[in-house]
């Protein structure tokens, strides 16, 4: 072979070489979110909210979903379905930290965090979390489940949907 042709080809190899190096090094600065939500929504009996010792229970009732321990207002669907909507479509961003020292920076310590709460059909706690507010992007929030350590950075803002007043949830029964 002519050495011209060798040095064609080895300049080649080295082109692509750099070619997939470069590709790889590249794919690592994309953001890589999971999905956070993965639970039938079907199967879910109760939803609870709680922050700073207040609380509402929904129920459902067989189809329909109920306030416990108000029977005045009567549950919005489209606030329930909204909700599990906006769940579905929450990503994991990154990682924040995975101590729990760090947890009063970030709002999800136990007294300060907007709690969650699944239960299925069976009376079990099967999704628990804890959510705060981002104090850099409003669009964005905190979260931890119940018995993990880490807090990772959420794409969106739940918490406007996580509130307690019966007020939000339901509407007044209207009465003849």
């Amino acid at each position: 072979m002519d050495k011209k042709l060798i040095k064609a080809i080895v300049g080649l190899v080295i082109l692509i070489g750099l070619y997939i190096t470069n590709n790889s090094v590249q794919n690592n600065y994309f953001s890589k979110s999971s999905s956070f939500f993965n639970i039938d929504e079907n199967n879910i009996l109760k939803i609870v909210v709680s922050s700073n010792q207040d609380a509402i229970e929904l129920m459902r009732v067989d189809s329909s979903w109920v306030i416990s321990g108000n029977d005045t207002l009567i549950v919005k669907e489209a606030v329930i379905d909204n909700l599990f909507n906006k769940m579905k479509d929450l990503e994991k961003e990154h990682l924040v930290t995975s101590k729990k020292d760090n947890w009063i920076n970030y709002g999800i310590t136990d007294a300060n965090g907007t709690h969650l709460a699944f239960i299925n059909l069976d009376g079990k706690t099967v999704a628990y979390y804890v959510f705060g507010q981002s104090k850099e992007e409003y669009n964005r929030c905190y979260v931890r489940t119940d018995q993990n350590y880490d807090v990772h950075l959420l794409n969106s803002n739940i918490l406007y949907q996580l509130q307690i007043t019966p007020s939000f949830w339901g509407t007044k029964l209207e009465t003849e």
